[in-house]
């Protein structure tokens, strides 16, 4: 009854689970949906500022551009201009003009056309007749133009049209000329070519061109806007022959913007701006090429959308990751129950492991530090032979300066005995040294020290295998260390190493014909204690510091191959380091790196 109960709870339970995970799926999904939308419009919106930001700024700069192409052909045009009213106060113009042109005259027109570069120098009579030209064509239409009827009532007249027969493209400059009474007795024209003022500007950008009050394109640094006209009903350029290309003009914000298919020379997309000049009766405009600058906005609407979807992602994943382990925490804490006895005896165990470890770790430590002592013994044993005989020649000495001394102060030479008890203590004082030395070398150094003096060290090594030395017949070459170089270790241990490093240079070198040990103190940012011999060198230096590893001959009293290993693990402990290698004209250096002491631990 109990067990159908169960049953029915569980399987109600898994019902309700169910219903729970579509309802939460179907909502995630919304969610999910409405975040997108909000991250498109906001994209949109970024969008639509940084394109009005740099249509703004881009307008900027082409309007400065039009202005510069617009001052350079004003200034340009302005020269003619400044030609027609010089030369209407020329002497011989005013009498060309009351009693008609000479070949004089037509000689000084031709030759200011030459030198100004004019396409043509006309003068006028009161009544419009052509008195004398540069180029000596009969150009009587040209009466009709408003430019040199203005110049005939009194003022100053510019223009372009009619055609010149030379060229399409022609802007007349006219000046009056008065007589004496004041009134106008004629005009000077000056006629341009626009085709050379245009042609020195053709292709730099912006695309620039200027057209006149009727919108035809009369001056333009892309030829294929030359004579295409804009009418009145049309927002743009179209040719005045048909075969109008496509064109759509559309306004964003306060700036105009032109779809183009014009030819790969203007731009598919440009802002259009203007510029009015009424000084020459034309309006200067530019277009300004926009992609960059909508490739632009949209660059920064992608990262934007980019950086809102990264962090929407994260969310989702997180709350995704949260939902996932809360739904894993209730499995889990149904599953606690049946595991809690489990884990308390596998927690019993790692208690009862981790205290069996801890004392592996004691017996260890326990082995190493016996084991360390017992190469120090080992060591001394080596030198034995070398110590006695260090201990017994002052032995001898001792004795032999003392019997002198009794018989010299049988002879009441009271000076002489003084001589020789005095060598009697420098003798017995050697041999405290050397005792004192042995005995710190082979106890246990239970406190590591911070900072120990280097030459204090280095000698004392090689007093306690000064014997040794001698009886191998090897030659020490030593530069003594000044003192003060203080490095972080302790005494009794690094003397352990340098011991060990030189009894094991001298056995190295017993069947060779020069013995020679060399050590070199470098003292810098760090120290280094350099061990060189002639020996035959290291058989295999990548496992020289590996414990047992020996070249000795079983003849030899090499021991077990753990000094170098012991001498590795004692400089590691002081933060330094150890390595063996072989020198190039043979023999093996050892070179022991040490941390100097800093001043902190020398002042300890």
């Amino acid at each position: 009854m109990r067990s159908s109960k169960l049953r029915g709870l569980v399987k109600a339970r898994g019902h309700v689970q169910s219903v729970a995970m579509k309802h939460g799926f179907r909502q995630r999904v919304a969610v999910v949906l409405a975040f997108v939308m909000i991250v498109a419009v906001l994209a949109g919106c970024v969008w639509r500022y940084a394109y009005q930001q740099g249509l703004d700024q881009l307008a900027a700069r082409g309007q400065a551009d039009l202005t510069l192409a617009s001052d350079r052909l004003v200034g340009q045009l302005q020269r003619y201009r400044d030609l027609a009213v010089l030369m209407a106060d020329h002497p011989m113009i005013a009498v060309a003009v009351q009693e008609g042109g000479s070949a004089a005259t037509r000689d000084l027109l031709l030759e200011v056309a030459d030198k100004s570069a004019a396409l043509d120098v006309l003068v006028l009579s009161a009544e419009g007749r052509i008195a004398a030209s540069a180029s000596g064509r009969n150009l009587s239409a040209l009466r009709d133009g408003r430019h040199v009827k203005r110049a005939l009532r009194g003022a100053l007249g510019w223009g372009h049209g009619p055609a010149y027969p030379l060229t399409q493209r022609a802007f007349f400059h006219a000046a009056p000329v008065f007589g004496r009474n004041g009134k106008v007795q004629g005009a000077v024209v000056v006629i341009t070519d626009l085709n050379g003022i245009d042609y020195n500007w053709r292709g730099t950008n912006p695309a620039a061109f200027f057209t006149d009050a009727q919108g035809e394109v009369y001056i333009a640094n892309r030829t294929e806007l030359l004579f295409w006209k804009r009418p009145a009903h049309t927002p743009g350029l179209i040719p005045p022959h048909g075969d109008a290309p496509a064109f759509e003009a559309r306004r964003v914000g306060p700036h105009e913007i032109w779809q183009l298919g014009w030819g790969p020379y203007l731009p598919g997309e440009a802002l259009h701006l203007t510029q009015a000049l009424p000084m020459i009766g034309m309006t200067g405009e530019v277009l300004l090429d926009v992609t960059q600058t909508r490739a632009l906005a949209f660059a920064q609407a992608a990262a934007v959308a980019g950086l809102c979807m990264a962090f929407g992602s994260l969310l989702f994943l997180a709350s995704e990751r949260r939902r996932t382990l809360a739904a894993a925490n209730v499995q889990l804490e149904a599953r606690v129950a049946k595991r809690t006895v489990a884990l308390r005896e596998t927690n019993a165990k790692l208690v009862a492991e981790a205290n069996e470890r801890e004392e592996a770790q004691v017996a260890l430590r326990q082995a190493q530090e016996d084991l360390m002592q017992a190469g120090k013994l080992s060591a001394l044993g080596q030198m034995s032979a070398g110590i006695s005989h260090e201990l017994n020649q002052p032995l001898m000495a001792i004795r032999s300066f003392a019997e002198n001394a009794v018989q010299f102060l049988a002879r009441d030479n009271h000076q002489r005995a003084a001589e020789n008890l005095t060598r009697i203590s420098e003798l017995a004082q050697r041999m405290a040294r050397i005792i004192q030395n042995l005995r710190a070398f082979a106890r246990q150094e239970d406190i590591a020290q911070d900072r120990v003096d280097l030459a204090a060290v280095l000698l004392s090594a090689m007093e306690m295998t000064e014997g040794h030395r001698k009886a191998a017949k090897v030659a020490l070459v030593f530069d003594p260390v000044e003192t003060g170089v203080w490095v972080r270790g302790g005494e009794v241990r690094l003397g352990q190493v340098f011991v060990n490093l030189i009894t094991n240079a001298v056995d190295a070198m017993a069947d060779r014909a020069e013995r020679r040990l060399e050590v070199r103190v470098h003292a810098d940012d760090s120290v280094q204690v350099e061990f060189r011999d002639t020996g035959p060198g290291i058989e295999m230096p990548d496992k020289v510091f590996d414990p047992f590893y020996s070249t000795k001959t079983v003849d030899q009293t090499s021991g077990m191959g753990l000094g170098l290993s012991i001498s590795y693990g004692i400089v590691q402990s002081f933060g330094g380091q150890i390595k063996g290698s072989n020198l190039q004209q043979g023999g093996a250096v050892f070179t022991v790196t040490l941390e100097r002491a800093t001043p902190k631990e020398q002042a300890a």
